[in-house]
């Protein structure tokens, strides 16, 4: 979709925009600053789904209202009356007049209904440039455990990207957000064709082990989606930590399947 104006937007609860959480009131707000108008609920007039609080993950409570909003989404469109659905970086770039892939629906079990990225065009690996996020609490209420979330949300892990932000800029290369409709890694950037795409892991306070064995499982995982809808790219997976690892067989395991492992504030390797 190209843009908000003259769309009925409805809010599946508090979105992050631009790195900031924010709750449905503020969103309504700045969409109607771009000619949108928005309903608390669902109805036919809805023409834009706004789809925040678990983005991208499969819904596991039917009874929450973003749970029925996509039931009702899905539903219009299996009657012929397109409603556009978006994500929190769709949002963002709507909000900035930019336009955003609409997420495809999909059924799951006992009549769960599921955002799906869209595909997005070669080249749509790479979005804005990276920024520094405010850190903050997860809400009580969230009702899945999404540990690499509440990584980002740490004051280390933002730290972190930081450091990367300023290692690559003195080289003269500018980190990047993720494309909407891309897989979610933490920084991402491009050395002539080659594209990297790195995931952040801190380690203060947190379990060693699980963290590195997080980082890996996401970076193939991202890797493996990238290749297969971009095969002409290549693209380079990095694992990145706050600090060395404690111990060095992970330098070995990250080289035996393909990883780049390095580690602020030298990033060795890159």
């Amino acid at each position: 979709m190209h843009g908000l104006k003259g769309h009925t937007v409805c809010f599946t609860g508090r979105v992050l925009v631009d790195g900031v959480w924010t709750v449905r009131a503020t969103c309504s707000k700045r969409a109607a600053q771009r000619g949108a108008v928005s309903k608390t609920d669902f109805s036919r007039k809805v023409t834009l789904v706004v789809y925040g609080d678990l983005a991208s993950k499969a819904v596991t409570d039917d009874s929450r209202a973003y749970s029925s909003t996509l039931v009702d989404a899905e539903a219009e469109r299996s009657c012929g009356r397109h409603v556009c659905v978006v994500d929190a970086d769709g949002f963002s770039e709507l909000l900035k007049g930019r336009p955003a892939p609409c997420l495809k629906l999909r059924k799951a079990r006992a009549g769960r209904v599921r955002p799906v990225a869209a595909h997005t065009p070669e080249g749509g690996i790479l979005g804005g440039p990276l920024r520094v996020r405010r850190t903050g609490q997860r809400l009580s209420g969230d009702l899945t455990l999404d540990l690499s979330a509440l990584d980002r949300a740490t004051t280390a892990h933002e730290a972190t990207v930081g450091t990367l932000i300023a290692y690559l800029s003195r080289r003269g290369i500018e980190a990047r957000a993720h494309a909407p409709g891309a897989p979610q890694f933490d920084a991402g950037w491009s050395c002539g064709q080659e594209v990297f795409v790195a995931e952040v892991k801190s380690l203060t306070g947190a379990h060693e082990e699980q963290q590195i064995r997080l980082g890996i499982g996401q970076l193939l995982d991202y890797t493996h989606q990238l290749r297969t809808a971009y095969p002409s790219t290549v693209v380079h997976p990095v694992l990145i930590l706050e600090r060395p690892p404690s111990v060095d067989r992970w330098v070995l395991l990250a080289r035996s399947v393909g990883l780049r492992l390095t580690w602020a504030p030298d990033f060795a390797g890159l």
